[in-house]
């Protein structure tokens, strides 16, 4: 429930000492995910979750940080973080002040957090219609689809075990969307040329 090959975008921002090509929402939108899995995995004494989604608000939070030294558009991205900010205090009101304590809260909190993992688990899938229109893969990641599809496969048996379908059911889109990518490159990734028409994640 985390965004897993960040480290790229940090060392290409300390590379080039600009975060000119690096998108800033993603990092902003998986810190708030995983703050939202943190909580529920708080309110649910659950530990796997508590520990994985601490990690990850932390490592998005460094991420942020660096981008907000790098970019130029100081304001544009103080701004979006303030708002992102005011969503987490308005949620922790909500779900901790105006919910009563109890299954109702959770069951809430579990479907907010899930609907927002959908969310982001399908914004891909303009890019995926373009590639399926130009029959080129060069914008697509292998290991990222990779470590998504690992990602989302372990995480829907978590659920499937725990038999909760606020985890299980919201990481099935990604175990989709990555089986999609991994058909495009079969289908559209070069086996002639020298040099792969799709990026690898350099470590």
């Amino acid at each position: 429930m985390s965004k897993l090959t960040p480290g790229t975008d940090l060392k290409k921002m300390r590379a080039s000492k600009s975060a000119d090509n690096v998108q800033f929402l993603p990092f902003l939108t998986t810190c708030l995910n995983n703050l939202g899995w943190l909580y529920y995995g708080i309110l649910k004494t659950d530990g796997t979750l508590v520990l994985v989604n601490t990690i990850g608000a932390c490592l998005q939070s460094l991420y942020i940080l660096c981008y907000c030294h790098y970019t130029n558009d100081k304001r544009r991205v103080t701004s979006q973080t303030l708002l992102a900010g005011g969503v987490v205090c308005g949620g922790w009101l909500y779900f901790s002040v105006v919910l009563p304590q109890g299954e109702s809260q959770l069951a809430q909190l579990g479907l907010t957090c899930s609907l927002f993992t959908i969310s982001m688990y399908l914004s891909p899938l303009a890019d995926l219609m373009e590639i399926v229109r130009t029959g080129s893969v060069e914008r697509l990641s292998f290991s990222l689809t990779v470590a998504t599809f690992l990602t989302s496969t372990s995480w829907t048996l978590y659920g499937l075990q725990l038999q909760d379908y606020y985890i299980m059911v919201p990481n099935t889109p990604g175990i989709v969307t990555s089986l999609i990518r991994f058909f495009l490159f079969w289908r559209f990734a070069s086996v002639n040329q020298g040099v792969p028409s799709y990026k690898l994640i350099e470590i």
